[in-house]
């Protein structure tokens, strides 16, 4: 149980922390301080946690180990529901602290939830945010499975997995908000229902697809 607990914690404060970030003080610290947001509440959850569950703290990510080979089938899913029950707790709580405002609009804010065409924040149809999840997520599995490697350099995996997550979402905001994590999506289009809960399934579908892509890019060029 212990793995379990852990990959919702690590969830609850990935989705804190980045959302968090994006709905609370997103029009002071900008793209650049979401990006570093999401990317640090990775880094320093892998840290406390990755030595019991691996740190996944994201369904695709979970898929991607396994279908790299390096993660037992019997753990899928119950990392998964892990996952999204620590999602939904922060989103849940995010909702509160953000309802306490006077100024708080639900609906008109986005409340940080992925999006495409219209609900893209640069207007990007589905095509484009599809491509670009499938690959943002790709590469993230690349790295991830890369760093943690048996030959890769020990001690510096949260760190490396924590900048290329700040990276993604430097590149991909625009596009869809930035997803790669189908937990953190849900955790707060469940709060914004209506289009978010509508478009969900784009950032459930593209992330995994991207997962087993880069597990078997990994397959091809990494193999331990």
């Amino acid at each position: 149980m212990n793995k379990y607990a852990a990959e919702l914690l690590g969830t609850f404060w990935l989705v804190m922390g980045g959302c968090g970030t994006a709905i609370l003080s997103g029009f002071g610290v900008g793209l650049l301080g979401i990006s570093l947001a999401f990317g640090l509440s990775v880094l320093t959850m892998a840290y406390a946690v990755g030595h019991v569950s691996g740190a996944h703290f994201n369904p695709a990510v979970t898929l991607g180990v396994w279908a790299a080979g390096r993660f037992p089938s019997r753990d899928v899913l119950p990392y998964m529901l892990a996952q999204v029950a620590g999602g939904l707790l922060a989103g849940g709580a995010l909702y509160l602290i953000a309802a306490a405002s006077s100024d708080f609009d639900l609906v008109g804010s986005g409340f940080a939830a992925n999006g495409y065409g219209e609900h893209s924040p640069g207007d990007y149809p589905l095509l484009a945010a599809l491509i670009c999840e499938v690959l943002m997520t790709a590469m993230f599995l690349l790295i991830i499975l890369g760093v943690t490697s048996g030959r890769a350099p020990t001690g510096f995996a949260p760190l490396a997995i924590g900048l290329a997550l700040t990276l993604i979402h430097l590149i991909s905001i625009p596009v869809t908000n930035t997803s790669v994590n189908p937990a953190r999506s849900t955790a707060v289009a469940f709060y914004v229902g209506g289009w978010a809960i509508e478009q969900l399934w784009l950032f459930w579908l593209a992330p995994l697809l991207g997962a087993v892509l880069g597990a078997g890019c990994h397959r091809l060029i990494g193999r331990e």
